[in-house]
């Protein structure tokens, strides 16, 4: 097998890298920084040239709530972009199998908790971040669509919220596990003895360490093939303030929180039903309080580094 991995840098790309090489599958691909994934003509010289049996898409525009609030043309358009010309130059290029990773935001705001497959397209979406949930869908609709007209065995697959190394830590642009671990990080450096975060704490948020994610994609691969885009998820929950304490214990913050009733809280509950998967013998195995105290080493070290 040789597996095309679109995105292999970031938190995503890089942590499938590293569980195919450990299973002895030959593994290459490209960052954005290195290809440009809205350039059409050069994605499909790359997908032609490279000649890949398997590609995972793992490229992609994202951000958080005030991200996505603030930049919907980016999110909608720059993703649309991206995920269209690696779909259809796949195509082109006679790749056997691909992976398309979506995101769980795709499901409605007020979807049935555990959030089950058939909830697509059943509600409307949550308006925070609709933009990059509308890019998406449209990516795996394009997925079974391919699957119906040319007999590809292409599949999708929705992660819930994913974090790690190499994850997005800037303040501005950052989902909340890695913005919370800045902004503790920040708070405890400059001795500040207050932190405000977003809503009243109430949401109910799954996450899903990179690693898992990793594995998932690699069992998905071998073992599944079929239409519906699969749920990923850890199967537990955990309030936003519950997460915002649990971080702010790792990092070592020993100050106030704050709830800023004035901002939004996003969708209320967002649990996946992650039984299909399951089935084919996948678990999740990073433990969410220590998931995060490896992210933030991680986060850390890149602080020193820069630094130095």
């Amino acid at each position: 097998m040789r597996l095309y991995v679109a995105g292999i840098n970031g938190m995503v790309g890089s942590s499938i890298a590293l569980e195919a090489r450990s299973q002895g599958i030959e593994v290459f691909g490209k960052s954005s920084l290195e290809l440009n994934f809205t350039d059409r003509k050069a994605v499909f010289e790359e997908l032609e040239r490279s000649q890949p049996d398997f590609l995972i898409i793992a490229a992609a525009k994202v951000g958080g709530i005030a991200a996505n609030s603030s930049f919907p043309v980016d999110f909608l358009s720059i993703n649309l972009q991206i995920q269209t010309n690696l779909i259809d130059a796949a195509h082109s290029a006679n790749v056997s199998k691909v992976l398309f990773l979506g995101s769980s935001c795709i499901y409605p705001k007020f979807a049935p908790q555990p959030i089950p497959e058939s909830a697509l397209l059943t509600g409307e979406l949550e308006p925070t971040n609709e933009s990059y949930a509308i890019a998406k869908i449209a990516g795996l609709k394009l997925v079974e669509a391919y699957r119906r007209q040319f007999g590809h065995h292409w599949i999708s697959a929705m992660p819930t919220n994913l974090y790690g190394p190499r994850d997005n830590f800037d303040l501005q642009t950052a989902h909340v596990l890695p913005a919370l671990i800045h902004r503790f990080h920040n708070a405890k450096v400059n001795r500040i003895n207050k932190v405000e975060i977003w809503g009243n704490g109430s949401p109910l948020r799954e996450f899903l360490h990179v690693t898992d994610l990793a594995r998932a994609s690699l069992v998905l691969l071998n073992q599944y093939d079929d239409s519906v885009a699969i749920n990923i998820g850890s199967g537990q929950e955990t309030t936003i303030k519950n997460l915002a304490t649990m971080i702010s214990k790792v990092v070592g913050f020993t100050g106030e929180i704050v709830f800023n009733t004035n901002y939004p809280n996003g969708t209320p509950r967002k649990l996946l039903d992650s039984t299909r998967i399951s089935k084919l013998g996948w678990s999740p195995q990073v433990n969410l309080e220590e998931g995060i105290a490896s992210t933030y080493d991680w986060f850390q070290k890149q602080k020193t580094e820069e630094s130095a």
